[in-house]
């Protein structure tokens, strides 16, 4: 296997340990996949510099359940349609919407404190 030598001008110094990392992924993975990372990694890092990042679908299910009451998840539940056309506006997908009816339910059954 031949070896060949890379320069990078990099802005910062990177650490020992992120140079042992780098070497090692060099190392180990194969170039194709290596720049199809590095381009996923600058097509994120451009949206979240730009604002545009899309959260997943995790956090924006706790974000949409967090700290909420029995009483104010029974009133989600009771006025549903009207969760669904708000949910809709904001661009959620409908599993998105199933997965937050499912935790209102679950709440919904829980007595507050």
């Amino acid at each position: 296997m031949e070896k060949f030598e890379l320069k990078l001008s990099i802005v910062k110094k990177p650490t020992d340990s992120q140079t042992k990392k780098l070497q090692e992924y060099f190392n180990e993975i194969p170039m194709e996949e290596i720049l199809a990372g590095l381009y996923f990694a600058k097509s994120r890092w451009k949206a979240k510099d730009a604002g545009v990042l899309k959260v997943g679908r995790k956090s924006i299910i706790k974000k949409e359940v967090h700290s909420i009451t029995s009483e104010q998840a029974q009133w989600r539940l009771k006025n549903w349609k009207m969760m669904i056309a708000n949910y809709r506006r904001l661009g959620y997908s409908y599993p998105t919407i199933s997965r937050i009816k499912k935790l209102l339910i679950d709440l919904s059954k829980k007595k507050s404190r």
